[in-house]
C-alpha cells in the first residue's frame, strides 16, 4: 500500500496536500526573494541575477539593469522582488562615532591618475557616497577617497564603498585580498592618529606642521610648499586648514611638507591626505632675540649694506638671513621651513674655567690659558669676559660664523688666549700677579675694539689668579713670599695707624679738657679783660700821682735840701765843737793814748753789763795746788793786755785824723 493510500486511509489525504501546497509556495518565494524584509538597522544590497542585457562589461556594479550588484540599496522595511532574478544582501548601517573619522574606499569608478594618491571628491556627485549611481555617473574615481565622513549613521552600499573606521571595516563581498588591503589601511591610519581629529590644546603650546600627501609635486629647488587658500573671504579655495583638500589643491596647494602651520584647535583632517606633527612652539625668552635662517620664499636682494661683505641679509620672510631678528615673545615657527638662532641681548657671562658652563653653554669648550712668564714660569689663567649682543647686530654674527657658539670657539678664543699669552710673556710670575689690574684695564681697552669688529660689545674682562699645574707648588711658595710682604707692609701701616690714633687721642683728650674747662676759662678770660680794663684805669691813675708825686717830691727835696744844708752845717758846728773837746780831753788826759784807753774801759764796761755773765769765774782751773791766790787773775789780765794791744794802734790813728780835720773844719768857718 503506498504513502497515499495510507492517507486516505487516514482521512489525512486532503489537508496533508495543501500543508504541502503551502511549504512548497513558501519556500518557492523564499528561494525566488519575492519578499524580503530589511531590519531599520540594515540596508539591503541587491544582487542581479540575472538579466536580458546580459552582465556588465566593467566594473561590478550594474548600472544599466545588467546582471550583478545594483548601485540602489533597500533600506528598512517589506520589499517584493522580481521572482529568481535578485539576491539580498543585509549589511549594517554605517555608523561613525562622536569625535571620530571614517574613510571612504570605492570599490568601483574611474582609475586614479598616475600621480594621484587618493580619489577626487571636487563635485557633490564625486562626493556622494549615499548614491552610488550619481556618484559613477559623476566621475567618481576609485580607491580611497579624500573625501571623510564624520559623525553620524550612513546608508552607503558597502558593495561599491567599504568604510573604514576604527573599530571595524564595513564592507560586502570583499575577497581576502580587499580584505587585506583595507585593514592594512586600518593600520597605517591608526598608526597616524586618523580616526580622531587633531587636537592642540591650549596648555601644551604646540605647533602643527603639515605634511600633504597628494596634488602636483613641489617644483626643482623647493623644500616647503607655499602657504596656499588662506584668506577667509575666497571660499572657493580656503580650505581652513586642510580640512578641506579639493579646495587646497583648488588653490594650487602642492604635496610635501607645507608652510602654513596649524596652531591650537580641533582640525577633522583626511590622515591619508596630511599628516600633522606636533612641535613646541617657539620661545623667545625676554633678553634674547631670535635671528630667522629661512629656508623657502622667494629670493630678495641683500639689503645689508655695501659695508658687509660677510653675507647677505634679506628682507623678513625672503630665502635667507632676515634683516629683522624676531624679538621676546612666542611664534607659531614651522621649524622645517627655517630655523632661529637665540641671541642674547643682555650681557653674558664667558669663562675660561674647565668645568663652569654658562646656561647658553657657549663656553663649555673653554678653558684656562696657559701662559710663559719672562721667568719661565708656566702658570695658567682663569678668565671671564663679560659681553654684550646689539639686538640689531645679532643677522650679522648670525651671517658671519652661523651661530654665537662658533663665534666663541673659532674666533674669541683664540683672539683673548693669543692676548694674554703676549702679554704674560713680557712680565715676570710676580709682575703679572702685582699688576693684575693695570693688565684686566689694558685688555678691556685694546681687545674692545677687536670685539667691535666681530659686532660684539665688550663689557669688562675679569682676570682670576694664576693657577700651577697639579703638584706645582712654585707659584705657591711665591705667593707665600708675596703674602709675608704684605703681612709686613701691614703692620707698618697698623703702627702707624696707630700713631695717628694716639694722636688724635689726645687731641680728643684735650679737646675733651678744654670743653671741661671752657668755663672757667670764659670766666678767665672775662677776668683778664676786667683786670686789663682795671689796669688801664690803674695806670691812668698813677700816672696822676706820679705827676704829683713828681710835684710833691721835687718840693719835699727842695725843702729837704735845704733842710740837710741846714742840718749839715748845724753838724759841722757841733763837730768841730766835739773835737776840740776832744783834743781837749786828750791833750787832759795826757795824750791819746790815754784818751783811748779810757774810751775802751768805758765800752767795755757797758758791755759787761748787757751779757748778764758773772764778772768772776764759778771754777778756777791752775796748774798746782796752793798756788790759787797768786795766779787767779792772770787769764783776765792777760785777755785785757791783749785786746787793748790790738786796739790801741788803730784808735790812735784814727784819733790823729780826726783831729787835724776838726782843726781845719774849725778854721774854715
Amino acid at each position: 500500500m503506498d504513502f497515499v493510500g495510507f492517507l486516505n486511509g487516514l482521512g489525512l489525504t486532503q489537508p496533508a496536500i495543501w500543508t504541502a501546497v503551502v511549504i512548497a509556495i513558501a519556500i518557492l518565494l523564499r528561494v525566488s526573494n519575492v519578499f524580503r524584509y530589511i531590519p531599520n538597522n540594515q540596508v539591503g544590497i541587491v544582487e542581479k541575477l540575472w538579466s536580458t542585457k546580459g552582465s556588465i562589461d566593467d566594473g561590478f556594479i550594474a548600472l544599466n539593469g545588467e546582471a550583478g550588484y545594483e548601485p540602489e540599496v533597500l533600506r528598512g522595511g517589506l520589499h517584493v522582488m522580481f521572482p529568481l532574478m535578485y539576491r539580498i544582501h543585509r549589511s549594517d548601517l554605517v555608523t561613525v562615532g562622536q569625535g571620530k573619522i571614517a574613510y571612504v574606499f570605492a570599490r568601483d569608478g574611474a582609475a586614479l591618475e598616475s600621480s594621484q594618491v587618493l580619489g577626487a571628491n571636487d563635485t557633490e556627485d564625486k562626493s556622494d557616497f549615499q548614491d552610488a549611481r550619481r556618484f559613477l555617473r559623476g566621475g567618481g574615481q576609485k580607491g580611497p577617497q579624500r573625501k571623510i565622513l564624520r559623525e553620524g549613521t550612513y546608508a552607503i552600499n558597502t558593495t561599491q564603498f567599504a568604510v573604514i573606521t576604527d573599530d571595524r571595516v564595513y564592507g560586502h563581498a570583499l575577497s581576502e585580498r580587499e580584505r587585506g588591503v583595507l585593514e592594512s589601511m586600518q593600520l597605517t591610519i591608526t598608526e597616524r592618529w586618523g580616526f580622531a581629529p587633531v587636537v592642540l590644546a591650549a596648555d601644551h603650546d604646540l605647533v602643527g606642521i603639515v605634511t600633504v600627501h597628494d596634488g602636483p609635486s613641489l617644483p626643482p629647488g623647493e623644500i616647503i610648499a607655499p602657504e596656499v587658500g588662506i584668506e577667509l573671504r575666497d571660499a572657493a579655495t580656503f580650505h581652513n586648514n586642510f580640512q578641506e583638500p579639493e579646495k587646497f589643491l583648488s588653490a594650487g596647494g602642492y604635496r610635501g611638507r607645507q608652510l602654513q602651520v596649524i596652531v591650537e584647535g580641533t582640525w577633522y583632517i583626511n590622515r591619508l591626505f596630511a599628516t600633522v606633527e606636533a612641535v613646541p612652539k617657539t620661545v623667545i625668552p625676554v633678553g634674547n632675540v631670535g635671528v630667522v635662517i629661512f629656508y623657502t620664499g622667494p629670493r630678495t636682494d641683500d639689503v645689508s649694506g655695501e659695508q658687509y661683505r660677510h653675507g647677505e641679509l634679506v628682507l623678513n620672510g625672503s630665502r635667507g638671513v632676515w634683516k629683522d631678528p624676531l624679538l621676546p615673545g612666542k611664534y607659531a615657527f614651522n621649524t622645517y621651513a627655517g630655523k632661529i638662532e637665540i641671541i642674547p641681548t643682555v650681557n653674558f657671562i664667558l669663562k675660561w674655567m674647565r668645568g663652569e658652563v654658562g646656561a647658553m653653554k657657549l663656553d663649555e669648550n673653554l678653558s684656562e690659558i696657559s701662559l710663559i712668564t719672562k721667568d719661565a714660569f708656566e702658570p695658567t689663567l682663569p678668565l671671564s669676559v663679560v659681553m654684550h649682543i646689539d639686538y640689531k647686530k645679532a643677522p650679522m654674527i648670525i651671517q658671519r660664523f652661523g651661530d654665537v657658539k662658533k663665534l666663541v670657539e673659532q674666533t674669541l678664543d683664540p683672539m683673548v688666549s693669543a692676548f694674554f699669552k703676549n702679554i704674560a710673556q713680557k712680565m715676570t710670575l710676580i709682575e703679572l700677579l702685582q699688576n693684575r689690574a693695570a693688565i684686566q684695564a689694558e685688555a678691556a681697552h685694546d681687545m674692545k675694539a677687536r670685539f667691535e669688529s666681530y659686532s660684539l660689545d665688550l663689557q669688562e674682562v675679569l682676570i682670576g689668579t694664576p693657577r700651577a699645574a697639579p703638584g706645582d707648588h712654585t707659584i705657591e711658595n711665591i705667593l707665600i713670599q708675596l703674602r709675608s710682604r704684605q703681612i709686613a707692609r701691614e703692620q707698618i701701616e697698623t703702627y702707624q695707624e696707630q700713631e695717628k690714633a694716639a694722636v688724635q687721642e689726645r687731641a680728643l683728650n684735650e679737646a675733651k679738657a678744654t670743653a671741661a674747662a671752657q668755663s672757667a676759662l670764659t670766666q678767665s678770660l672775662i677776668q683778664v679783660k676786667v683786670n686789663e680794663n682795671e689796669g688801664a684805669a690803674a695806670l691812668a691813675r698813677a700816672q696822676k700821682d706820679a705827676e704829683t708825686r713828681k710835684v710833691t717830691a721835687a718840693a719835699v727835696g727842695e725843702q729837704s735840701r735845704l733842710e740837710g744844708q741846714g742840718e749839715a752845717d748845724r753838724v759841722l758846728a757841733v763837730g768841730a765843737a766835739n773835737a776840740q773837746a776832744t783834743k781837749l780831753s786828750v791833750d787832759a788826759y795826757g795824750g791819746p793814748e790815754y784818751r783811748l784807753a779810757e774810751q775802751n774801759f768805758a765800752k767795755f764796761a757797758d758791755a759787761l753789763t748787757r751779757i748778764n755773765q758773772p764778772l768772776v769765774p764759778q771754777f778756777l782751773m791752775s796748774s798746782g795746788q796752793g798756788q790759787e791766790g797768786n795766779s787767779a787773775g792772770l787769764i783776765p789780765t792777760a785777755m785785757l793786755s791783749s785786746m787793748f794791744g790790738q786796739m790801741m794802734p788803730g784808735a790812735l790813728e784814727k784819733l790823729k785824723d780826726e783831729a787835724p780835720k776838726a782843726t781845719r773844719r774849725t778854721n774854715g768857718q
